[in-house]
């Protein structure tokens, strides 16, 4: 039987070249949040689509549990994906002025890069807030009646009001936005592994800070402004609220680690010194202290503080000796255009000069 000639160079790159491009580029470490990218086709289809379900399950950075519940209704994955975009856009305002400031990359699948690889305090902020956020967006989207699983929350009538008011209006169902949450975020997490179970715990302190932020609304109701009968339900704080809270958690994160219950064989958190307490579910945890977010970093997608705005005026993380990591910093002056003496002309316009002025900049080194 004669012997097959070996393939030659020409027709053997094109496989090589496929084969490299299957290990190297597949998402592995992609993730729901593209869905809050900027662009993403995925937020942009069309909700009434027949098809959703099968669009669904074409998001491949999706487990499947996600896919199941992203195809309950066209307007699931459009809730879920303003979710993900409110959380980064959150993220990036709350770390505007810190040496990481929650930077994201349209060309990867990883969104934040691999710095949430990185069991820190920063992966814990990134994850409570986008567990907040889906819970947040899709409990707004069943108040608006934009989803069919959901409504109003009726059980806050059941509760005793007091003498001078009661429950009446369209309170905001956060258990439905909790349960989805807690169904669709932490869907790929390993409780059986220490990053899954710190991720697991960051989600929760997520979502348990919505529900005790949430507010009590009322209107008044009686003759000529009388106000004899108040009518009050729960409605959602503002999402800025939910992000500067769980800010003032980063601050005060917990340093944990894993053990395990020997007879049970159950993994927990618990504080790794001794002297320490215990976390509770509405804190944040993290296992390992930060990188250095001041040199730029290719590996885990750390872009480093030089060139860098500072306030050379602040003690804070703003200012230039800490924003700067004591590299010193560059001063410069360039000229900008802004309306200025604006006026208004009946009716109805408002007609602005243009005025130039210089602005004094400092750029770290």
């Amino acid at each position: 039987m004669p012997r097959r000639p070996p393939a030659s160079p020409t027709n053997a790159f094109p496989l090589l070249l496929f084969l490299l491009f299957a290990c190297c580029c597949r998402p592995r470490s992609a993730s729901w949040w593209l869905l809050g990218m900027n662009g993403s086709p995925d937020t942009a289809t069309n909700g009434l689509s027949p098809h959703h379900k099968e669009n669904c399950h074409r998001l491949e950075y999706l487990v499947e549990r996600q896919q199941q519940l992203c195809g309950l209704s066209g307007n699931i994955l459009r809730a879920v994906g303003n979710g993900a975009r409110m959380s980064i856009e959150e993220c990036q305002h709350q770390f505007r002025m810190s040496r990481w400031n929650c930077s994201t990359f349209s060309n990867t699948t990883s969104v934040f890069g691999e710095v949430l690889s990185v069991k820190s305090r920063e992966t814990a902020f990134v994850y409570a807030i986008s567990s907040a956020g889906v819970a947040y967006s899709v409990t707004r989207a069943c108040s608006k009646g934009e989803l069919t699983e959901c409504n109003c929350d009726n059980r806050v009538h059941l509760r005793k009001p007091r003498k001078n008011w009661q429950w009446g209006g369209c309170s905001e169902d956060i258990h439905y936005g909790e349960k989805f949450s807690r169904d669709f975020v932490d869907a790929k997490e390993n409780p059986d592994s220490a990053e899954g179970l710190m991720n697991l715990h960051n989600n929760e302190a997520g979502r348990r800070l919505i529900r005790s932020q949430m507010q009590r609304v009322c209107k008044c109701h009686g003759m000529s402004g009388s106000c004899s009968v108040r009518a009050c339900w729960r409605k959602l704080p503002s999402f800025r609220a939910i992000g500067d809270a769980l800010n003032n958690r980063f601050e005060g994160a917990s340093y944990v680690k894993v053990v395990e219950k020997r007879r049970r064989r159950v993994k927990k958190l618990r504080a790794a010194i001794r002297d320490l307490k215990q976390p509770n579910r509405t804190e944040l945890v993290f296992m390992e202290e930060s990188p250095d977010y001041c040199e730029r970093n290719e590996t885990l997608g750390v872009l480093g503080t030089r060139g860098r705005l500072c306030n050379r005026g602040s003690f804070g993380l703003d200012g230039c000796r800490l924003l700067c990591c004591g590299r010193g910093y560059q001063t410069r002056v360039r000229e900008v255009e802004e309306k200025c003496k604006c006026r208004f002309v009946w009716c109805c316009n408002v007609v602005c000069e243009t005025c130039r002025y210089k602005r004094e900049e400092h750029v770290c080194n």
